[in-house]
């Protein structure tokens, strides 16, 4: 790769116009309508009289919605929760709702059946196109159930719209399921052309869903727009960030995606350690294409796990496709480190406190009534939230002064030892873990009772040019291959990420090295090492010191 700055053929008022853009969002804590401005990116402000999804948000108030289903419908929810199943909602006993549709949402940690507490998707206008909730074509009902405080959606969605990255807007609901009492949700603007309006001076370009872990070489689920259906936009990107030519790949990336409101959405990712978005997980995200600007925008989803590492890096290459091309290019990966900077004052730990407590009063009666157990625990885990908060922000000005990372140094065929590896699941119920055997440390991976396990563990590492062994000590029990199609392995195994193997751990076996070799071909490459487990039952275990690399001799 070329030290060369690329995709500086901008002029330098071009880019301070882009700047002004960037700063366009709200201050934490804003009407949350208020994201909106001029320009390429932004909408028109719409009034308060046409829109009443700005005074719903404002307000913040937490409805009451019973929803009301037949028996067929119940019965369809449960055998085919992803499909659409009609409904009535009342809202607070007074205004009603009918031809509504409904859903069961989420994916491997928060997916739940209809008799449990599902998180719900519901569509108003399915069946009149004209039926709005508070002017709402879409909104989601969240289970929180991989968030005991009920507010790291809330937060996320704040401080993305405070650095003007467009978000749905979040508040909460009582919400009953026929005579169930199904508790306390986070009520989610659905990504629609209410949200798109309010972000885009034309709403009629494609949106993307990324689905369940996936990338934007994935055939992505189309949700909207009068685009073409050929997915020609999403493989244009992702020629562009896989063009071979350093020289011709920025102005073709540039092209095509908004750099800057890139920069500022993946710095946003990294300092929320939202670890399960787009970034550094591949998931959780949507993608706008804007008609006007021909420009791919990203937009942040599924925010219910932030701030749990309050440690996390914000310096690490990420392994997302799009990430990943950004960040390759030097003069874009210095203006990530300077939006950083920018953006810590939004991270102003009392003020955002300040704002949990706020927001924690409101959603406490709910609680208190639905069980009084669990509005107890409440107040721990958001003093917990509050602690958190403050690690954050102490760790992100901590990193911001910290220098580049620099690539493993290696002498040759002298391997190095791997640590600090992060779980990726691709399932509800596969079972990852780091434990200790005797003096030993291991990490796991299990099959759940589903029997679909596709799960791993994963580090980022920077390595310069050249030929790399890695390798592990696997041991495996009763492991089942999983019947896949296109699959880049069988059982359990070792790779990089974008790669596949030939190595496999099958059956029942003691511990065997497993190795994978591969070639950096940049001058400095970042890689993704994967240690998975692909099967329909069983598990593998790994001793975490023989988890190591070499670079092999020229």
């Amino acid at each position: 790769m070329s030290n060369s700055p690329n995709g500086g053929h901008a002029s330098i008022a071009a880019r301070f116009v882009a700047a002004l853009l960037l700063f366009s969002g709200p201050a934490l804590g804003q009407d949350p309508g208020q994201d909106a401005g001029k320009g390429p990116g932004k909408g028109k402000e719409p009034d308060n009289g046409d829109d009443p999804s700005i005074a719903f948000f404002k307000m913040g108030e937490i409805p009451k919605l019973r929803i009301e289903l037949d028996d067929d419908a119940v019965e369809q929810l449960r055998t085919s929760p992803r499909e659409w199943a009609p409904c009535r909602i009342r809202e607070n006993e007074k205004q009603i709702f009918d031809g509504v549709s409904i859903k069961l949402k989420g994916a491997a940690g928060s997916f739940r059946d209809f008799d449990e507490k599902p998180a719900l998707t519901i569509r108003m206008d399915k069946v009149d196109a004209a039926q709005r909730f508070h002017g709402l074509e879409k909104f989601h009902l969240n289970n929180s159930v991989q968030d005991g405080t009920f507010l790291h959606e809330f937060l996320g969605s704040e401080l993305f719209r405070g650095a003007g990255v467009l978000a749905p807007r979040i508040t909460h609901a009582h919400v009953w399921l026929n005579e169930r009492d199904v508790g306390l949700y986070v009520l989610k603007e659905g990504f629609d052309r209410t949200l798109l309006r309010r972000g885009f001076e034309d709403a009629s370009g494609n949106l993307y869903d990324g689905g369940f872990c996936q990338d934007v070489d994935a055939d992505l689920e189309k949700d909207g727009g009068k685009g073409s259906d050929d997915h020609g936009d999403l493989k244009a990107l992702l020629d562009a960030c896989r063009e071979p030519d350093v020289v011709k790949r920025w102005p073709r990336l540039e092209a095509l995606l908004d750099v800057d409101r890139f920069i500022t959405f993946m710095a946003m990712e990294f300092m929320l350690g939202h670890w399960d978005g787009y970034c550094i997980n591949r998931n959780n995200y949507r993608l706008y294409f804007d008609p006007t600007t021909g420009k791919a925008y990203f937009l942040p989803h599924g925010m219910d796990q932030l701030f749990e590492d309050p440690d996390a890096s914000i310096l690490d290459h990420p392994p997302a496709i799009v990430a990943t091309a950004v960040m390759r290019n030097p003069e874009w990966r210095s203006r990530y480190r300077r939006r950083i900077g920018e953006l810590l004052p939004l991270f102003d730990s009392g003020k955002l406190s300040r704002r949990v407590d706020e927001v924690s009063k409101r959603i406490a009666k709910t609680l208190q009534s639905v069980d009084r157990e669990r509005a107890h625990n409440h107040d721990g885990r958001v003093s917990d939230l509050k602690d958190r908060l403050d690690g954050r922000e102490k760790s992100l000005k901590a990193q911001k002064a910290r220098p580049e990372p620099k690539p493993l140094v290696f002498t040759p065929d002298t391997p190095v030892k791997l640590d600090r590896w992060r779980r990726m699941s691709e399932c509800r119920d596969a079972k990852l873990e780091e434990d200790r055997v005797g003096v030993e440390r291991v990490y796991r991976i299990a099959c759940g009772r589903s029997h679909v396990c596709i799960a791993s563990w994963r580090k980022g590492v920077l390595l310069a040019r050249g030929r790399y062994r890695f390798q592990a000590a696997m041991s495996a029990k009763d492991v089942a291959p999983l019947e896949e199609q296109d699959a880049p392995g069988i059982g359990g195994g070792l790779r990089i990420g974008g790669s596949s193997r030939e190595n496999k751990l099958v059956g029942t076996s003691g511990s065997k090295t497993i190795e994978f070799e591969f070639t950096v071909e940049e001058e400095v490459g970042d890689v993704e090492l994967i240690v998975e487990l692909r099967a329909s039952r069983g598990s593998i275990q790994l001793r975490a010191d023989s988890l190591k690399l070499t670079r092999l001799a020229d």
